[in-house]
């Protein structure tokens, strides 16, 4: 018990940064004072979010047949995740390509990389970055192609994939990424979350009661497809410890900020995607020590 009560304590201590950014974000929701929202919401999908890839993906320290292994195992359990929120979508009744990025892509940034640091050190840091990269990927490039207000041709053509593909392409040529480079890339990468968690919290200030109860079924659907595939890679491909506890860990993460940011670009849903994020991120708030306790142990 006593360890379980360190593991609920830490996790505590290691959310409220993120929900004292979404909380200023409701602060000034409440106080209707000035925001921005249509600047912060393209400068995050259009600047700093391509930063954040790129950096993630020159600077990771696992050599390539690691990440290869992540890689794979993730894009696996996604797959299965996506399958799994659609049809649950479709049951319930909701618009699958409007809701879907929202129901399967865990935010596997802000709290993936921190939560899995906790539960496993340094090595588990290591594959969450890997996890957060390849999530990235999917999520600029595939998942939001699945938006019915984005344009087809431009989304292939957005700033994210383009530095997805520069990072990738010099990682593999062994091109030597210059320190301002490196250094220009994290500065701008760096603003993107607590930008992100803002715009939520202002998002979940105005958000009516209708976004709430079908962002319930949305968090839902990404809470239990989540863990649920995890588990099933992890047993299907028999990764080892870290990796395993790693990956379902991840993949057990709430609903994306940046899914909403997509969905509040481009659908008539913000309010939906802003509440399954709201939803799932307090629970799984409430069941974080149960989860870190399970994939550590496991």
């Amino acid at each position: 018990m006593p360890a379980i009560v360190q593991f609920y304590l830490s996790a505590i201590v290691l959310m409220l940064p993120l929900l004292f950014c979404v909380g200023i974000g409701v602060y000034w929701g409440k106080r209707d004072l000035p925001f921005g929202g249509s600047f912060i919401t393209t400068l995050v999908t259009s600047v700093t979010t391509p930063a954040l890839v790129f950096h993630t993906f020159v600077t990771t320290r696992l050599d390539d047949r690691a990440l290869a292994d992540v890689a794979a195992a993730t894009v696996l359990a996604l797959l299965l995740c996506a399958l799994a929120g659609a049809l649950l979508l479709k049951v319930l009744k909701l618009p699958v390509r409007t809701l879907l990025p929202t129901a399967f892509l865990p935010n596997a940034g802000n709290l993936g990389l921190p939560m899995s640091q906790l539960a496993f050190g340094d090595a588990g840091l290591s594959v969450a970055v890997a996890f957060f990269a390849v999530n990235s990927f999917i999520m600029h490039t595939v998942a939001v192609r699945l938006l019915p207000g984005v344009n087809t041709r431009g989304s292939w053509k957005s700033p994210i994939l383009l530095a997805s593909l520069a990072a990738v392409g010099m990682r593999v040529a062994h091109v030597p990424v210059p320190d301002w480079l490196i250094e220009t890339a994290r500065m701008l990468g760096a603003v993107t979350v607590p930008l992100m968690l803002l715009s939520l919290g202002h998002a979940l200030a105005l958000i009516p009661s209708g976004g709430v109860r079908d962002g319930a079924k949305v968090a839902a659907i990404r809470l239990i497809t989540g863990l649920a595939a995890g588990l099933l890679v992890v047993w299907a491909l028999d990764l080892e410890a870290v990796l395993a506890g790693a990956l379902t860990l991840q993949m057990a993460m709430p609903c994306a900020v940046v899914s909403y940011m997509y969905a509040r670009r481009y659908t008539d849903l913000g309010d939906t995607a802003a509440g399954a994020v709201l939803v799932s991120t307090v629970v799984f708030l409430l069941l974080a020590p149960l989860m870190l306790w399970f994939s550590h142990g496991h």
